[in-house]
Formats: C-alpha cells, sequence, structure tokens
C-alpha cells in the first residue's frame, strides 16, 4: 500500500467528521480505493464473480429414411468432426436411437440444433435434431 501524507489523512478525517464518504487514489499499480465512513476501513472494489452459463447437449435422433451418408455428412458440416468420428457417431445414432453430437450455451447448441433441422429440410430428410439441458451427472 502506498504512503499517506499527513495532509491527506487530516484532510480524509475532516471529510469523515462532515460525514462525506471519501475516496483516495493510489499509486498507478494500484485500484481506485474507497474510504468507507461508516466503518473507517479501506476497501478495495470486490470484482464480480462469472458464472458459467448453463450446458445444453445438441442430440440427433434416428429416422429410418434419412441416409447414413447424410447423417455422416450433417456431423462433419456441423460439429466439425472427421470422418471417423462422424461414422462412430453415426452409427449411435442408428443403434441406440439418438446421440449426443455436441455440448454447447444455450444459444449455441438452439442455433446448430436448428441450421442441422433446416439442412436436413431443405434436403427432404425427416433427420431430427434436438437440445436437452446437461445434467450434473452427465459432466462428470
Amino acid at each position: 500500500m502506498s504512503f499517506v501524507s499527513p495532509i491527506m489523512q487530516k484532510i480524509v478525517w475532516n471529510r469523515l467528521k462532515l460525514g462525506t464518504e471519501v475516496q483516495v487514489l493510489m499509486s498507478d499499480e494500484e485500484d481506485q480505493k474507497e474510504f468507507n465512513s461508516d466503518s473507517g476501513l479501506l476497501l478495495e472494489e470486490e470484482k464480480p464473480k462469472l458464472k458459467r452459463p448453463p450446458l445444453f447437449k445438441v442430440v440427433i435422433l434416428n429416422d429410418d429414411y434419412t441416409p447414413m451418408e447424410f447423417v455422416i455428412e450433417i456431423l462433419e458440416q456441423f460439429f466439425s468432426m472427421n470422418r471417423e468420428k462422424a461414422t462412430q457417431i453415426m452409427l449411435a445414432i442408428h443403434t441406440q436411437g439418438k446421440a449426443v453430437v455436441g455440448i454447447y450455451p444455450r444459444d449455441i447448441a438452439e442455433t446448430k440444433s436448428h441450421l442441422v433441422n433446416q439442412y436436413a429440410k431443405e434436403h427432404e430428410h425427416p433427420l431430427l435434431s434436438d437440445i436437452e439441458p446437461v445434467s450434473d451427472d452427465d459432466e462428470e
């Protein structure tokens, strides 16, 4: 902490007697600090705590009509998967009825799901994608 001159201390104490809040500017390397007239303590401003946004799974659902090659194309194009990974996920969709293809914050998950559904519709395939919230059990 920087040295505060006796003159500055006297100014601060005189202002405190008047009941006004006092802001003390410190050297460049220190943040501005505020003198709290209620408790007489020099306080630092607390940085806000940031919370991670909730995550959502993008899920592709199986159907009996969409060609497997089209599903692979979607996984490569919209989820940046290589051919091998896309094939594995496509087979999981086919055998298990659905599979998680990515986990994202809500707005990104909704956008990706919408783009997949739109692309499938444009190509006249009934393929559907949806989003589901990630539960605490899924994060482990």
